[in-house]
């Protein structure tokens, strides 16, 4: 009887602590990136401190932001980060955050000339972006009518420096990256303030989310948040 007993409880228990947390990224610094076989990044190096806070079993791959985004969707105990928080992608994750708040500005080529000041002036422009981006859902809502899609920031960067596009938007502090690599950029229009968050398929366990936002309310309270953001030069991204 004892046994028995003792046998129902390891069913019970172990598939819990064997769960294994998959979190998909993509290669977009300072946010996430690969050098050489180490993953790291503003969002990778919270991830790791939190999720070994938590206790908790992870996988961290980086992939192209489509597949990412689209197995946090459709599998069960995948996330992705670091993922812009929107209305439209609300009710299709449980969050964790932030990971950061950032805004998302307009560049220009430097010299272009292209100077809007309101983004319903943006509009009579062409702007690319990355395919399933968040920016594309910005572009989306707020309807710009000539949006070219590319697969990758890289290859939409290289458009907007050769003139095939007008305007990218990018987050503020990936424009900051830009401009340190000696890209001939600018700002030509603040877009929107984001909130920065991982991103569960709904099957991951509330229990779970709750110790993966304590672990993160922990490296926000005592200062660790804040210093990883200093060490890869973005000061100012945990200000609203």
């Amino acid at each position: 009887m004892i046994r028995s007993v003792i046998l129902t409880l390891l069913v019970l228990v172990v598939p819990a602590h064997a769960q294994t947390i998959k979190l998909d990224t993509e290669d977009y610094p300072p946010f996430n990136y690969r050098e050489g076989n180490e993953y790291k990044g503003v969002g990778v190096e919270q991830v790791k401190l939190l999720m070994q806070d938590a206790g908790l079993d992870y996988s961290i791959e980086m992939m192209p932001w489509a597949r990412a985004l689209s197995l946090a969707m459709t599998q069960q105990d995948h996330c992705v980060f670091t993922t812009v928080h929107n209305a439209e992608r609300d009710p299709k994750f449980k969050w964790v955050e932030p990971l950061l708040t950032n805004r998302t500005v307009l560049v220009r080529k430097a010299g272009s000339g292209i100077n809007p000041d309101t983004i319903e002036e943006a509009k009579a422009y062409s702007v690319g972006t990355q395919r399933d981006d968040y920016t594309q859902a910005i572009l989306e809502t707020h309807q710009f009518p000539k949006v070219d899609l590319a697969t990758n920031q890289t290859l939409s960067l290289k458009k907007l420096l050769s003139g095939r596009i007008d305007l990218m938007p990018v987050s503020e502090d990936y424009f900051a990256v830009l401009q340190r690599e000696g890209h001939a950029v600018e700002v030509a229009l603040v877009l929107t303030e984001d909130i920065y968050s991982i991103a569960c398929n709904p099957s991951v366990s509330d229990e779970v989310i709750a110790r993966m936002q304590t672990s993160l309310d922990k490296l926000i309270a005592d200062g660790t948040q804040a210093m990883i953001f200093e060490k890869f030069g973005l000061g100012g991204a945990g200000t609203p």
